[in-house]
C-alpha cells in the first residue's frame, strides 16, 4: 500500500501552511489547497465512521480532482470529525460536512463544480457536493439514497460508496421528508486510505 504522490503533496501543503487546528472556529477559516495530481494506479478511499455504522467511499479523482483534493485535505486536518449529518431526506439523500452543523457553514473557501459526462446521479450511494449555486462548492457533501438525475450538471459527483449500504439505509431510516433527523447523526471520524 502506497500513499501516492497526491497524499504526500497534500500533507506537505498542510505542514508548510502551518494550519492551527487548536483554536475555536478554525474549521471556517481555511484557505483552499492547491489541486493535487493523482496517480492513476492508486485508488483513494474516504472511510467515514458514523454513530450508525461505517461507510467506505471510493473517491473519483479522475472525474473531480479538486473535490477529491479538498476532501483529502479537510479529512487529514480532522475537519469532518465530530460533524453531523444535519439534513437527511428520506428517498433522497443524507447531507453532512458543515462545521456549523446547520447547513450554512463551510471551510472558508469555495470552488467551482467539476462535471464529467461519464458519471451521473443514476444510482444510490453516490457522493456528491452540496452547493448554493455555481462556484460555491466547499465542504458540505451528500450521499444519495436513490437516483437523482435532476442534479446532473449542478452538483459534482466525486465518489461512490463501495461498502456500507446498511449504514446508508440506517441514515435514511432516521431522516424525514423535511430533512430533520429523528436522532443526532454524527461523523465520529473520517480517514483516507489508498490501495
Amino acid at each position: 500500500m502506497s500513499d501516492g504522490n497526491a497524499l504526500e503533496a497534500i500533507d506537505a501543503y498542510i505542514a508548510d501552511a502551518g494550519i492551527d487546528t487548536s483554536g475555536k472556529g478554525w474549521k471556517t477559516r481555511l484557505d483552499a489547497p492547491p489541486k493535487a495530481s493523482f496517480d492513476a494506479g492508486t485508488s483513494y478511499y474516504w472511510n467515514i465512521e458514523t454513530n450508525v455504522g461505517d461507510l467506505r467511499v471510493k473517491l473519483l479523482p479522475e472525474v473531480a480532482p479538486m473535490h477529491v483534493t479538498s476532501t483529502i485535505f479537510l479529512t487529514r486536518l480532522g475537519f469532518y470529525d465530530g460533524t453531523a449529518f444535519h439534513r437527511v431526506i428520506s428517498d433522497f439523500m443524507a447531507q453532512g460536512g458543515d462545521p456549523l452543523g446547520n447547513g450554512t457553514g463551510g471551510p472558508g473557501y469555495e470552488y467551482d463544480g467539476e462535471f464529467d459526462g461519464s458519471v451521473r446521479h443514476d444510482k444510490p450511494g453516490l457522493l456528491s457536493m452540496a452547493n448554493r449555486g455555481p462556484g460555491t462548492d466547499g465542504s458540505q457533501f451528500f450521499l444519495t439514497f436513490v437516483p437523482t438525475p435532476w442534479l446532473d450538471g449542478k452538483h459534482t459527483i466525486f465518489g461512490e460508496v463501495v461498502d456500507g449500504e446498511s449504514t446508508l439505509k440506517a441514515l435514511e431510516q432516521r431522516g424525514s421528508q423535511s430533512g430533520r433527523t429523528s436522532e443526532p447523526l454524527e461523523i465520529r471520524t473520517a480517514t483516507i486510505t489508498t490501495e
